[in-house]
């Protein structure tokens, strides 16, 4: 199953799959592999741009979307 969705704040869109995208890069980027990716709940707060994350349960992170 494929799923999309895209946020429209104040006619500015923003796809989350960019920002399971821009989730896995990071993950990547610390040395970890994708298989080893077994849960990730973002957050996208439309006041700030931020995208707060957690990956595995206790992996935590944020970027500006």
């Amino acid at each position: 199953m494929q799923v999309s969705c895209i946020i429209e704040v104040s006619g500015r869109q923003v796809d989350t799959a960019a920002f399971l995208d821009n989730i896995k890069e990071s993950w990547k980027a610390d040395g970890k592999l994708i298989k080893d990716l077994k849960s990730v709940n973002f957050y996208y707060n439309t006041d700030e741009g931020n995208v707060y994350y957690v990956i595995n349960g206790d992996i935590t992170g944020s970027f500006q979307a």
